[in-house]
Parts: structure tokens; sequence; C-alpha cells
């Protein structure tokens, strides 16, 4: 599907509150839902949006977004490229791009940010999207960003600016460097994280602000100095068409499943290794299936060889939805040991299909997980001796098990679905428009000038970046 013919259809016909239908500009610097929660956003965001009957167009940079496709919105959700170097993609990250790959001076700051330790992609991104919303002036009713905040998106971009910011980035720099051994290591964790002054001198410009969580929005006040009126949460969630139980999935006993895109300090798996160790002692089935990349050294390489674990744990990619699905369906327990997160879609995920979950109390888990006791067995962050007390409760007890993770089906439906993520931020848009002085626009839109994509489904490796 084209852009252009996302443009199609009707301009009389009512969204689904009754209002005349939004074009929104959904931008993101990096998309691709297999790498992490941002892309995740953007995919389940836009197809919902689309299926209240609103026009959604995403721009977007490598890895690119992975949109879906469904009859019941069709001609209504697009994919336009606006590519990068793409200086951090697989087999070659951190290559140096051919003499005849530049194009002008955005490229020239992208590889030379590179070049210094840094992390160019947010600021880049964001003047490549200046540029590209400026040609296009009068395409859209809102523009959305999905946590970009880079200098490029203050003052004008064609129209009312609307921004998620997930959680503050500087607490994942100060988890990294907290962890960090020497002072190498230290200074390149900050040079790497550098970006995020400037995402600090961008969030506190813009009027509009969408957070995922109560926990999220004071982080936001507290770290980037955000303005609390300007911040609105509204809950992500978990898609419950395709995270649901079936009980001709066959339980493996013993199973621990968990998600870490990536072996760093944020997401606490050190702590679930060392868990396991502990609860093999006395449960020797309890094994642990990692949905994520196998690190070949750092931290969780050495705790498994230090404890012996090799063969208790696992590590998988490169699966579809439905064999991820399946997954978190085939074990006893779900496990979300992060020291920080600012919603947890594996939590709501995995509660989504009825899976009992232990989880920690860092960051805003509690929001999504819930009681302790009630929804989850909820245990503090960085504590192995207190994850390995729960999972070891938790396989132990079958009625446990199963009153957990009905009351947890129970809670993602009533609090946490796309499609009312969805009307909370259409809601926030129509406000940022009536803020602006305008009314939803009643002419049909350019056609845009970049390269679209097709938007069909497919699957592809989870956590492979």
């Amino acid at each position: 599907m084209t852009a252009e013919a996302s443009r199609t259809g009707s301009l009389t016909d009512l969204a689904a509150d009754g209002e005349r239908p939004l074009d929104i500009a959904l931008l993101t610097y990096k998309g691709n839902p297999f790498c992490g929660g941002q892309g995740v956003y953007v995919r389940h965001l836009s197809r919902e949006l689309a299926r209240l009957g609103h026009r959604v167009e995403v721009i977007g940079s490598q890895p690119y977004p992975v949109l879906d496709d469904g009859e019941d919105y069709a001609g209504r959700l697009a994919l336009t490229e606006l590519p990068s170097l793409d200086l951090y993609r697989q087999p070659d990250p951190f290559r140096t791009p051919k003499r005849e790959e530049y194009r002008d001076w955005i490229d020239c700051l992208e590889v030379g940010t590179m070049w210094t330790g840094g992390f160019p992609e947010p600021l880049t991104f964001s003047l490549r999207a200046r540029r590209h919303l400026r040609a296009r002036r009068g395409a859209f009713d809102v523009v959305h960003d999905n946590q970009t905040l880079g200098y490029g998106l203050l003052g004008d971009v064609g129209a009312p600016l609307v921004t998620t910011i997930h959680h503050p980035i500087t607490v994942d720099r100060q988890l990294e460097l907290d962890a960090a051994e020497t002072w190498q290591r230290r200074y390149s964790v900050r040079r790497w994280y550098a970006f995020t002054r400037m995402q600090k001198r961008v969030a506190r410009r813009l009027p509009s602000v969408l957070t995922v969580s109560g926990t999220s929005r004071q982080e936001i006040v507290d770290h980037l100095g955000v303005r609390p009126d300007r911040i609105h949460v509204v809950h992500i969630g978990a898609d419950t068409d395709l995270f649901r139980p079936d009980a001709s999935v066959p339980v493996v006993p013993g199973r621990i499943v968990t998600t870490s895109s990536a072996d760093v300090p944020l997401k606490g798996l050190v702590f679930l290794v060392e868990a396991l160790a502990k609860v093999r002692t006395e449960q020797p089935d309890a094994h642990l299936v990692v949905v994520g990349k196998r690190p070949t050294e750092g931290p969780v390489a050495q705790a498994i060889e230090r404890y012996g674990l090799e063969g208790a744990v696992d590590f998988v990619k490169g699966i579809s939805d439905a064999e991820l699905v399946d997954l978190v369906r085939s074990a006893e327990v779900a496990c979300v040991p992060s020291l920080y997160e600012g919603f947890s879609l594996p939590a709501a995920e995995a509660m989504a299909t009825g899976t009992p979950l232990v989880a920690t109390t860092g960051g805003a888990i509690p929001e999504v997980a819930g009681r302790d006791g009630e929804t989850c067995l909820a245990v503090p962050p960085g504590d192995a001796g207190a994850l390995a007390a729960a999972l070891g409760r938790l396989l132990g007890d079958a009625d446990l098990r199963a009153r957990l993770g009905a009351a947890g089906r129970e809670r993602v439906l009533s609090h946490f679905t796309w499609a009312r993520a969805a009307e909370g931020t259409v809601a926030r848009y129509r406000e940022a428009i009536a803020r602006a002085g305008g009314t939803p626009r009643t002419q049909a839109p350019a056609a845009p000038e970049a390269t679209s994509s097709d938007t069909g489904v497919y699957s592809e490796s989870r956590a492979t970046c």
C-alpha cells in the first residue's frame, strides 16, 4: 500500500468519536517492533488509530517500522521511509559510509557524531523530519513524535506537535554509569548519551507531552524539567487478540520465560540468572527461555558460566509473533526482572495470555502488573534472592498459578489495550489542534514526496538489534 493510496476515501466520513477524521504524521526514528518498545508502540498505535477512522502516515528511519494491514482500515495506514545512513545495521555496525552515500550536511553530521562516540540518530532524524514536513506543509492535522526529542522538531513543523516520551533516557544513562567499572567505560557511556542534553532542552519547550504511566510522568518532571500541566498519561497495552490464553498449547514443567532485547543493566537479566541457579537447587527442572540475543560476553554470559547453567538457559530469536505467543503460553511462569521500566509491555503481554507473572517493582511495572499476591508476585528490583523465592513459590503451586494467571488477564482487558490507547491519544490530538487555534483539515492532503513502502504484515526476528 502506498502513502498516496492512504489518502483515498470519503472526507465526509466521521471517525469513531463522531468528529472529522484526522490526518496524522507519526514520526519514529527507530521503528522496528522486533528491536524494542518504540517500534511496538508505533505498530499497534498506528493500526488502532486507523481502525478509529483516521488517516495515519508513519514517517520513519531504519530499522523501518512494520505496519499491520487489515480490511477494516484499508487505505488509511501507510509508511513513508525517511532514510538515514543506517550506521548501526548488522552485520557492520559503526560502519563508515562510502563517499557516494553522502547526500548533504546532515549525513556528515551523522557520521561525525558516530566517529566521536556519540549517538546521532535523534538529532539527525529530527532535522530530516523537519525538512520533510515543511515541504509538505498543510498535509497533516497533527504531527506526533515518538520520543525523538530532537532540535529539528522545535518551531514550525507545519502542524501542531504532540510528543510521546515513554520514559526519560537519562534513567538508562544513570543505570549504565552505575554499572560501569572503569573510567574509560564511564566516559564512553557519557559520550554515547550526550544526546540526552538535547532531549532535556527540547522536552521543556514542548506544548503537549504524552507518556505511558504515572511513574514516567513523574520522571519526566524530575529528570527533564517539563511542567506537569503539559504531561498527559495515556496507558498503552497488549494486543489482546494475539496475546490470549490457549489451552491447546502444552505447558512445559519448570519453564520460565522472559524478554530481554539487550544485555544492559536496566533489564536486570543477570539477577534472573542468579535466581535461577538458586531455584534449581530445589527444583532441578527449572529452566529459563530468554526472548533475545545470546550475549557472548558481559555479566549475563559470565553468570551463566559461573553457575553452570549452560543447559538451563536458552536464548531464542527469529521467531514470529505467533511463535512468541505460544512460547509465553508454554511457560509455567513469566518474569520481568527489570530494574526500571517506563511501562513494561512484556508484563502486559504475559498477563494477557494468562501466564502467571513474577515482576519487580522497578519504575512503572507495578502500575501494569498490579498488587503482589493479587495479579502477580512482586519483588524488589535487583534482589536475586527475592526473585528466586517468588519463582520457586509459583513453580510449586499450581492453584496459585491459575489464580494469578486469570486475574492478570482480566486486569489487562480492563486497563491496558491498544484500542483504549488510541482513543486517549486522539483526544489529546484534538486538544492540541484546538489550542493551536485550528480545526481538522477539510481538503485532501498533498501526496508525499518520500518513497513509501508496502505495509503488509510480516514476521521477523524479535530482539535482533
